[in-house]
């Protein structure tokens, strides 16, 4: 089987990540793979992509197979991933159970609806493991959650539950575990229903918008967050994750 499934169902496409062993962790092929499926053009038809994740999770981020920490090469894949997903033409609603942990919370939140089951937990936890957000991802984090929840994710790195973010209107709806999916066809088909002409139009103005936020030149910024993934610490925090053990940070 792939580890990233495409389907299409008359006017939705589905994008099932499909590695539940791993909690759908994001490895290369699935990021290119994932990249691929959000700059291609929608055919005609298309009103709505779906994004979920096979399994008892939605996705527990980039894959964490070795102490070495993460390289500026995979840290701009996956910005790049995540830009093409938040550019696509038309809606993307993802569909989040479990966990939704570092990229795959911030995969959730550069889709333009999240349906969530009521105990599905978001997380950010990179400073506990000595590596920081971008500019690009910490925007993402603040534009969606706001200043305040934004440090709680990013400087507690502690999990904030569905309902929590549901009542700060950043999950769109939740649901308890069965009824999941028939909250998420009710949003989808809503969509669906809409002008195609609208739907592109609108979506192309929020992305103008974003754009136009994105402006600031933030070289310097991203160095500050990049320098982490390369920190002991960062090695440090990697590895102990692995081990399951705590963490001995020296700051350096």
């Amino acid at each position: 089987m792939p580890l990233v499934e495409i389907t299409t169902d008359g006017t939705v496409r589905t994008v099932i990540l499909n590695r539940p062993d791993k909690h759908n962790a994001l490895n290369v092929e699935m990021m290119e793979t994932l990249k691929a499926a959000f700059e291609q053009e929608p055919p005609p038809d298309e009103r709505v992509t779906v994004i979920r994740g096979a399994g008892q999770s939605f996705c527990s981020g980039l894959e964490l197979s070795s102490s070495e920490g993460v390289s500026d090469r995979e840290a701009q894949r996956i910005e790049t991933m995540f830009d093409s997903i938040q550019r696509y033409p038309l809606p993307v609603v993802s569909i989040v159970q479990g966990r939704a942990i570092a990229g795959g919370c911030e995969l959730a939140l550069h889709t333009d609806f999240i349906v969530a089951e009521r105990n599905a937990a978001f997380t950010m936890p990179l400073a506990q493991l000595g590596v920081s957000t971008t500019w690009f991802l910490t925007k993402k984090i603040v534009e969606a959650a706001g200043a305040h929840v934004g440090r709680e994710f990013l400087l507690l790195g502690e999990p904030i539950s569905a309902e929590r973010l549901h009542t700060l209107g950043i999950v769109a709806r939740i649901a308890d575990a069965c009824g999941l999916d028939e909250m998420a066809r009710l949003l989808i088909d809503r969509l669906a229903a809409n002008a195609p002409l609208s739907l592109r139009s609108m979506k192309h103005l929020i992305v103008a918008m974003n754009d136009h936020m994105m402006a600031a030149d933030y070289v310097d910024l991203d160095r500050t967050a990049l320098a982490t993934y390369q920190s002991e610490d960062s090695r440090e925090g990697i590895a102990a994750r692995l081990a399951k053990r705590a963490p001995s940070f020296k700051g350096r």
